[in-house]
């Protein structure tokens, strides 16, 4: 802390912060001189967002899309519809003798309506409760056995590319092997026990006891692979260091069960009118620990057990099942597994979402299910499309006796060519038809006809909105360039900010920031080339001499040369050049993207050059928001002018430090002769 003049009197600190005001006016010039460049900066940054999304349009207009709008029209949209895509050709098509429509394949469960899957009309199936308890429900669940078992899941991420994986079965032994469930990323694969002669097939994979699978194909880093199994049993340990009264097994629909506690072995015992099971002593049914629902795995101590080693091993009732499904890539076969307290409506959500390309559904009133592929046509002209393996679907649920109908594909004549496909909805050159209904020739004597024909309106707004934006885009350049330059009008220093209020510094601003890149060549150039790059003509074999140039097919620029050469459209003119040589209007704004001069190049193609050219000059310049200030003209700028403000900055530290030195060495001189008056003063006074 610095006190001044109390030798003097004199306001010191005041007089240094005015000295160091005139000091300091080269370092304000300097720090406005700062402002301006990161200003212009930021105005030919803006400048290269406006040509980068204008080059994003001239991209799309470099498609066929843009020009090549189909429209169709069909003489009876009851019978037959179609949709062109850009790519269709202008043509017609006659379809006519739609002997049958594509159906899919479709199996209904049992042999008649009156097969129905419960036994009794007047207790049937629940398809919302554990598909176990109610066995006996079911007309053919007397001769249905379920496995034992415990059906596990894990799923683990790849950690490299490669067609190996093992899961970690701990100290559990697997069973039934054929029925395991593998998908990865979705994806089912076939699963085999024995490797074929052949080796495996890309949708297989081959699986052993000690949970390693060996695919026919690679899988792909970070891939999510899948895998349901069924172990022998399971064992869970109950930590009882806080007691325990209840306990929940991590299945349901238990089958056995072993409880060992401290060494003392519990079993299952009688039930009751509830569905609770004793857990009695192995050997001693009269010593009873607890209760478990088997149907939830929810285990009731009698007693609280606590700081006891307690065990329990067990297995849970479940079923497999397969469906087989064939499709244009081949066939797919997909494992189900069951938990016997599965509801068949957790077992229809399975189906319904694994990718076996099958439908199921329970209708509770009929009493019957119903299995249907979710595609369309006859993939397996020697058999069947849908074909199911396992007890649950063929006995209990009695697909196995039933047969499978539909399964066909769409036949027709086209152009009187006889054909087929496998769906009613299908495409053909670019034109995608949908045939609603069966007729033939005696019903409809010429057909039905559908014609596809270039789409003027839709071309004609594609290249007006195209004008548009470019309008846009030359009107906020050509504003900016013109705009005034107030040279009266810099940045403002901090000492004059504070003389001014909020609204006053934000008109100074705008006229200090306006006309910074007034008149400057690079956008002016730009602007100078977009409008010979529109009306240079067009020489290119593509497009017919009448229409070689934008004139020509009525896009002239307006007759306000104040605006820049803006655009306007003729539009009964275009929309004529459009409907006569569609192709002739398409290449002369995208043609010849091969060509090696500008005369051969379509506008689009010209245009995008020279956006291009100019948003590196704009970058070279201004850098980009990523940029250092390294890379750029201006940023260079800007670290030469921050090495000078430094420099200032200490320079005037020394400044303002001698000045301190002086006024305090004055301070001293002022207090040293005051000391000498007032003691030639006590001597005078003493000496009368």
């Amino acid at each position: 802390m610095r006190v001044g003049g109390l030798a003097s009197g004199m306001d010191i600190d005041s007089l240094v912060a005015d000295l160091m005001k005139a000091e300091r006016i080269p370092l304000d010039k300097l720090k406005q001189k700062k402002q301006t460049l990161e200003w212009k900066r930021d105005d030919y940054r803006a400048m290269n967002t406006l040509l980068l999304d204008f080059r994003s349009e001239l991209t799309q207009f470099k498609l066929t899309s843009k020009y090549r709008a189909r429209q169709t029209a069909s003489t009876d949209e009851s019978r037959v519809t179609a949709t062109a895509s850009s790519g269709a050709s202008q043509a017609s098509y006659t379809i006519n003798n739609v002997t049958q429509l594509a159906t899919a394949a479709t199996k209904v469960s049992g042999t008649d309506p009156a097969d129905k899957l419960s036994s009794n009309p007047n207790n049937k199936l629940d398809a919302k409760a554990g598909l176990f308890n109610q066995t006996s429900k079911l007309a053919n669940g007397s001769g249905f056995t379920w496995s034992q078992g415990v059906i596990e899941k894990q799923t683990i991420k790849a950690a490299a590319d490669g067609p190996s994986l093992s899961i970690d079965i701990g100290t559990s032994t697997l069973k039934d092997l054929d029925k395991m469930s593998v998908k990865v990323s979705g994806k089912s694969f076939e699963v085999l026990t024995a490797e074929p002669t052949g080796g495996l097939g890309s949708n297989q994979v081959l699986v052993d006891g000690d949970g390693n699978l060996k695919f026919g194909s690679t899988v792909k880093k970070d891939s999510s692979v899948t895998v349901e199994y069924v172990t022998v049993d399971k064992t869970q340990n109950i930590d009882t260091t806080n007691p325990v009264k209840e306990f929940q097994l991590a299945k349901g629909s238990i089958s056995t069960l072993t409880l060992d506690i401290d060494g003392k072995k519990y079993t299952l015992g009688t039930t009751d009118d509830k569905g609770n099971t004793e857990l009695v002593e192995v050997g001693n049914t009269a010593n009873s620990v607890g209760m478990i629902n088997k149907e939830t795995g929810k285990i009731t101590f009698t007693e609280e057990k606590s700081n006891l080693p307690i065990s329990v091993t067990y297995t849970q009732n479940y079923t497999d099942f397969s469906l087989q499904t064939v499709n244009k890539d081949g066939g797919k076969k997909v494992n189900f597994l069951i938990a016997g307290n599965e509801s068949l409506n957790g077992a229809i959500s399975k189906v319904n979402g694994s990718d076996a390309g099958v439908t199921m559904y329970y209708d509770s009133f009929a009493d019957r299910a119903t299995l249907t592929r979710t595609e369309t046509g006859n993939f397996n002209t020697d058999g069947s499309e849908i074909i199911t393996s396992g007890d649950f679907l063929d006995k209990l649920m009695k697909f196995g006796s039933s047969t499978e109908t539909g399964g066909t594909n769409v036949e027709f004549e086209v152009n009187g060519l006889k054909t087929e496909r496998t769906s009613n909805t299908f495409e053909m050159n670019g034109v995608t038809f949908t045939i609603k209904q069966t007729f033939s020739s005696t019903d409809v004597p010429n057909g039905v006809s559908t014609s596809v024909s270039n789409n003027t309106e839709d071309v004609f707004n594609n290249i007006k909105g195209f004008v548009e934006k470019y309008n846009e885009l030359i009107d906020k350049i050509s504003k900016k360039t013109g705009e005034e330059f107030y040279r009266s009008y810099g940045p403002l220093t901090d000492d004059q900010k504070e003389q001014l209020s909020d609204k006053q510094q934000e008109q100074w601003e705008e006229k200090a920031k306006s006309g910074l890149l007034r008149r400057d060549s690079t956008l002016s150039g730009l602007l100078s080339t977009m409008r010979t790059d529109f009306y240079q003509p067009v020489d290119n074999a593509n497009v017919s001499p009448i229409f070689k140039q934008l004139s020509s097919i009525g896009i002239t620029t307006t007759a306000n040369y104040l605006e820049g050469g803006k655009l306007e459209i003729n539009e009964a003119q275009l929309k004529k050049a459009i409907e006569e040589d569609p192709q002739s209007v398409e290449n002369l704004f995208r043609g010849g993207s091969e060509a090696t001069s500008d005369s051969q190049k379509g506008i689009v193609h010209r245009l995008y050059d020279s956006v291009n050219e100019t948003i590196d000059k704009l970058k070279e310049k201004a850098g980009g928001a990523f940029s250092t200030q390294q890379q750029f003209m201006l940023g260079r700028e800007l670290k030469n002018v921050d090495s000078q403000i430094t420099r200032f900055e200490d320079r005037m530290k020394q400044v303002e430090d001698r000045y301190w030195r002086q006024f305090t060495a004055m301070e001293k001189a002022i207090q040293q002769s005051n000391q000498q008056s007032a003691y030639l003063m006590q001597q005078f006074s003493g000496g009368m």
